[in-house]
């Protein structure tokens, strides 16, 4: 069973437009309101893939009894209310447009030392754990980092997805595996990630550290992982056009369902897993799900390549 930690959920709103222009009215082709969060996409993505997981975090009583009738799920209520997201997505082009509310405070003074207790309670049974998204006020930013040192400790494989301080505190966990885009590594690194070589040199600090990977998703450009060893690249023969949202969570869902299985991870395989899954997300216009079909004719075409490996720093 693989556990994923939502802390700062919303209701996803997409709204279909043929073509969106600032300043104007538009009439709204569609409308789909889901439940969401980095960590709940992962839990559906997984679910998808046919692996058992179980989603926890922060929620409303209301938010937490709609997840229980889609997916296994163990919230601590701890918000007075659910924060939004709104996506915009063009059917003329695929071009998506996002607006993020920041969500409450946690309303419970004891939420985090409940959340704490929940996790640590549940890892005996888990086999992965996905830590991701924003905080709601009142949670400090070392508290999921926190929770990845309790994981790590007790052998459960921890992949931590969020940015800012958050991010800065977890790559100072040993073992952490790290899933940034390339925006969210220029923030925690201060160097440019544009370009592999880039990605290489930001990356080498972290691994010295006792990063036990860092995976960087580049849209449309693919992915890049990095070892202590070895080092790779992965992305389709030509960029899918579609609705980017979630495709960074069906990603983490492919690479955790690996790390899941064992010691013995597979890199190539498991990138090739996590461009595909990930492509297979970019074509649905709501975040959360993914084109089976589509995952599987895309599998065999990604190319994987090792990349030339500097041996770090110690």
């Amino acid at each position: 069973m693989i556990l994923t930690v939502t802390m700062n959920p919303a209701y996803d709103m997409t709204y279909r437009v043929e073509h969106f222009e600032r300043g104007r009215a538009h009439r709204v082709r569609s409308v789909d309101q889901r439940l969401g969060g980095r960590g709940i996409n992962v839990t559906r993505v997984l679910n998808q893939l046919g692996k058992y997981a179980r989603a926890t975090g922060f929620a409303d009583h209301s938010f937490a009894a709609a997840a229980e009738l889609e997916m296994p799920v163990d919230f601590v209520h701890a918000l007075p209310w659910v924060r939004r997201t709104v996506v915009i997505s063009e059917s003329d082009d695929g071009t998506a447009t996002a607006l993020w509310e920041p969500g409450p405070r946690i309303s419970e003074p004891h939420a985090i030392d409940q959340l704490r207790v929940r996790v640590a309670g549940m890892l005996s049974d888990m086999n992965g754990m996905v830590i991701a998204g924003s905080l709601p006020g009142g949670v400090g930013p070392g508290f999921p980092a926190e929770l990845a040192r309790t994981a790590l400790a007790a052998g459960v494989p921890t992949i931590c997805d969020f940015d800012g301080a958050a991010l800065e505190l977890a790559a100072k966990v040993p073992g952490i595996v790290l899933t940034p885009n390339t925006e969210e590594l220029e923030r925690l690194t201060g160097l440019p990630a544009t370009t592999i070589p880039e990605i290489l040199t930001a990356v080498e600090p972290l691994i010295a550290d006792g990063v036990a990977a860092v995976i960087v998703t580049r849209g449309g450009a693919g992915m890049v992982a990095v070892t202590p060893t070895r080092a790779w690249s992965a992305a389709l023969p030509q960029p899918l056009a579609g609705n980017p949202t979630g495709a960074g969570d069906a990603a983490v869902a492919a690479i955790i369902a690996a790390l899941a299985t064992g010691p013995a991870t597979d890199w190539p395989d498991m990138l090739a897993d996590a461009v595909a899954t990930s492509a297979a997300a970019v074509v649905i216009p709501v975040a959360g799900e993914i084109d089976r079909v589509l995952r599987e004719r895309l599998l065999p075409t990604v190319r994987v390549r090792e990349l030339e490996f500097v041996t770090l720093r110690h």
